[in-house]
């Protein structure tokens, strides 16, 4: 048997999508719809159901997927990091948000070089932007906010992110700790704000867990990096919603002040994301590692 018939097989059946499994394998549609004919043909059984959206195994191809699966993702290895334990000369192309991947994720992948890995970065601050790219195979890894569906993508947990709110000390002076507690979201609602977006990402996802409501203001500076929104806020311009890792060193330093303390500060979980069956790949399971060792100490 054809072994590009099998591997053509299990992308198919690993992304749920001819028309997806086709970008993944770098081929046209109808070329992958013409290997899973010819292998059904040589099998005698049918392997997927077509749908309106994607496809579904059969039991057959749930079967065949199990036993055939694991020996690809072997051959893969082999060939992709040769017989050496080293990472190997391969590129890793990293996804995910720019300060988290500046600040967190290149420093800790930094060792990984002097083993030959070369480091590729894409920054995007929409999780769905990550999650689109690597699906297509335009990345090897992502870090994203948000946890895909299907059996495309497998996400593993790595660590959360507190959100606190601040200030320069000019403006936290005018607020009372009392008062903020009583009636925060009306007193905070009249300050000038710093933000990545119009939408107010980081601010509304505050209001709503410790407030329970929406915020009334609106931007009054916009700067789609959270590094831009520290020196922002830390000049003066407004009240920011930021990382408390992005932000320790200008809390010390008295820069910034937190100007809430809730007992259950506001969470966000980051995702560890690859395409399934890629951590077979030893320069990406090697990556992989490295980051879930590292964020234990984050």
């Amino acid at each position: 048997m054809d072994l590009s018939l099998l591997r053509t097989f299990v992308t198919v059946h690993r992304s749920g999508s001819f028309t997806r499994a086709a970008a993944l394998l770098g081929l046209s549609q109808p070329a992958v719809t013409s290997q899973i004919r010819t292998l059904e043909r040589q099998l005698g059984r049918p392997l997927f159901l077509r749908q309106a959206r994607g496809v579904t195994p059969t039991t057959v191809g749930d079967e065949l997927a199990h036993r055939a699966a694991p020996h690809l993702d072997a051959l893969v290895e082999i060939t992709e990091s040769g017989l050496h334990g080293r990472v190997g000369a391969r590129t890793l192309h990293l996804a995910g948000p720019p300060e988290f991947l500046s600040l967190r994720a290149l420093p800790a992948l930094t060792p990984l070089v002097s083993e030959g890995l070369t480091l590729r970065t894409s920054f995007f601050r929409a999780a769905e932007e990550s999650l689109d790219g690597l699906a297509a195979g335009r990345h090897d890894l992502a870090v994203a906010t948000a946890q895909p569906r299907g059996g495309l993508l497998t996400a593993t947990p790595l660590c959360d992110e507190e959100h606190v709110l601040v200030a320069a000390p000019r403006w936290a002076a005018r607020l009372a700790p009392d008062v903020l507690l009583d009636r925060g979201a009306v007193v905070l609602d009249q300050l000038p704000v710093v933000e990545v977006h119009e939408s107010l990402p980081f601010v509304a996802r505050y209001w709503a867990a410790i407030f329970e409501s929406k915020p009334a203001a609106s931007g009054t500076v916009i700067a789609p990096d959270l590094r831009a929104v520290l020196e922002s806020a830390a000049s003066g311009a407004g009240l920011a919603v930021l990382p408390r890792y992005l932000c320790e060193e200008a809390l010390e330093s008295g820069r910034l002040v937190e100007l809430l303390d809730p007992p259950v500060p506001p969470l966000r979980t980051y995702f560890l994301i690859v395409r399934t069956g890629t951590l077979a790949l030893a320069h990406i399971a090697r990556a992989h590692e490295t980051l879930l060792r590292a964020a234990a100490e984050w």
